[in-house]
């Protein structure tokens, strides 16, 4: 996809908007483990399309890649540092939500499972950032703060 172009013939190189869902089931959270590259184990999520919201997008991401139905929650925070994802500076807005049920691998995801916060495996992009801040915030009730 081509970056639309400036009044000056110029193009915008933006980041892409993302979203990430921590998907709380009891006492446990859910992950995916990746089909596409990089591999590994993720919050699920992905990209928002164009006309959806940021709330829509992260509902229909964590129904195509677990199967489950999520109420949301909160915004937990955006992670934005151009570093996070190796393939292209994308922006992640990540939501907490709750869910029921047992979650079913499906679209991106190879493998969906829950995971106490005690026994994570190693995580891709910056998720492990993401969840030592959402443990933060359990037990404080602090979000995460702005980092330079």
């Amino acid at each position: 996809m081509s970056q639309p172009a400036t009044p000056t013939g110029s193009t915008f190189r933006n980041p892409l908007p993302t979203v990430d869902i921590i998907i709380e089931i009891g006492e446990a959270i859910v992950l995916i483990e990746r089909k596409n590259p990089p591999p590994g184990w993720a919050l699920p999520g992905g990209f928002v399309d164009y006309g959806e919201s940021f709330e829509d997008a992260a509902r229909r991401e964590a129904l195509e890649e677990t199967g489950l139905e999520v109420q949301l929650v909160r915004q937990l925070h955006t992670y934005s540092h151009p570093g996070r994802d190796a393939r292209q500076h994308t922006a992640s807005t990540v939501f907490i939500a709750f869910a029921s049920g047992t979650p079913i691998a499906d679209d991106d995801a190879k493998e969906a499972r829950l995971f106490s916060l005690n026994e994570l495996p190693a995580l891709a992009f910056d998720h492990g950032q993401i969840l030592a801040d959402y443990v933060r915030y359990k037990k404080t009730g602090q979000l995460p703060v702005y980092s330079t």
